[in-house]
């Protein structure tokens, strides 16, 4: 079987914007490991692109700041944008579609890549998620289960 990797990423203390750490952590108890790895990270750096470029398929979990709160989104990351990323980044920033073009360029490889988004209704200061955000779970985790189901 193909490695899939699952990058949960958010930050923990912002309410909300952990939501993809918290599914990553769901998926991390449920999924094989191997052939799963799941990452929780806080933002998205050059060197996830190694992992990356390692993978036959990466999903991405994310809060999403617009949506009715609570909804759950699944969807390809097109590989054009992916392809015409430039590799000039900043030091504070990258982006996915940045991302994913460093794995190519450095490293030969972009996998198939899925984002799977929870709408976020409160992104304040605190460590727990909205109820309406944690009832969506579930339904985020059905996601992962097709697309690792399908892998």
């Amino acid at each position: 079987m193909n490695p899939i990797l699952v990058i949960g990423y958010g930050n923990p203390l912002r309410g909300d914007d952990g939501v993809g750490w918290r599914v990553a952590e769901e998926a991390a108890a449920v999924l094989p490991d191997p052939p799963v790895t799941v990452l929780t990270v806080q933002l998205l750096t050059p060197e996830l692109a190694d992992p990356i470029s390692r993978s036959d398929l990466l999903i991405l979990i994310d809060a999403a700041a617009e949506g009715p709160p609570g909804e759950v989104r699944c969807f390809p990351i097109a590989a054009d944008s992916a392809a015409a990323a430039s590799l000039a980044i900043g030091t504070h920033e990258v982006t996915l579609d940045r991302l994913l073009g460093m794995a190519q360029e450095l490293f030969g490889h972009c996998p198939p890549a899925y984002m799977v988004t929870i709408a976020g209704e409160s992104f304040e200061v605190s460590e727990s998620l909205t109820p309406v955000v944690e009832a969506a779970v579930p339904e985020a985790m059905k996601c992962i289960f097709a697309l690792t189901d399908n892998a």
